[in-house]
């Protein structure tokens, strides 16, 4: 993206690693003002210094924690990337109630809290985006995953909604879906279905490298470009975009 974001703020959460952490990076290298958002203290405070940008701290299976962040946000904050990690896996038939609330907490009550404390901001900018890290179970449910598929699902829907409602006001609100993305979740559910299937890690891994027609996972960093790729498009929004190497164009 040759566009360059001069004068926009940006907050990114779960900032400190894998998507999050490259959405920021690409952010800060288009010229955006960025504040990380995410729990490790330390981790927040090294790469901060490291990329010219700020931090705060928050831990996304409480909310008000997230609350707790809200007044010490600079305003106005253009660009809010909403980006968490994903429930444990599990089939949706062992899934507690328990598991439900605190996933959909963790996403939509965060995202909820984050927006409705910046969308004054963004009105009276008359700019606004809005960019939700979802997952391509938006459209097709992922085996083994059933509070993360049911959660996903809701913050597609939460999405769209917002993008309808805020579109007059020059704010978008746009969902990208990765596919198997190399990151540490990727690894813990590759392991997790090893340990649960009794299959070998490689087993699991070639599986799933066999359902990608691009034969590879990607880089954190290709789904970074489709997150600015919403940042620098102003006509759309309330779309969905997976960005998982032909996966879905197989379903």
């Amino acid at each position: 993206m040759t566009e360059r974001l001069e004068g926009k703020r940006a907050l990114v959460c779960g900032a400190t690693q894998g998507i999050g952490l490259a959405t920021a990076q690409a952010l800060v290298a288009a010229g955006a003002d960025v504040i990380l958002l995410a729990r490790d203290q330390t981790k927040l405070q090294t790469l901060a210094q490291a990329m010219g940008a700020q931090w705060r701290q928050a831990d996304f299976s409480n909310p008000e924690t997230v609350r707790a962040v809200v007044p010490t946000l600079p305003q106005p904050i253009h660009i809010l990337i909403n980006n968490t990690g994903g429930p444990p896996s599990g089939p949706i038939t062992a899934a507690q109630e328990d598991d439900f609330v605190g996933a959909f907490r963790a996403h939509v009550v965060n995202a909820q809290i984050l927006a409705s404390a910046l969308l004054e901001g963004m009105k009276n900018a008359g700019y606004g985006r809005i960019v939700n890290i979802v997952s391509t179970s938006v459209y097709e449910p992922l085996a083994g995953l059933g509070v993360s598929n049911t959660t996903r699902a809701a913050m597609a829907g939460w999405a769209k909604t917002w993008a309808k409602e805020t579109a007059p006001f020059g704010i978008t609100v746009n969902n990208v879906l990765p596919g198997a993305t190399d990151t540490v979740r990727l690894h813990a559910l590759i392991e997790a279905k090893a340990r649960n299937t009794g299959r070998s890690v490689e087993d699991v891994r070639e599986a799933m490298l066999k359902e990608i027609p691009a034969g590879r996972f990607a880089r954190a960093d290709e789904i970074a470009r489709a997150v600015m790729f919403f940042v620098v498009s102003p006509y759309v929004t309330g779309v969905s975009l997976p960005v998982d190497g032909g996966r879905m164009a197989k379903i």
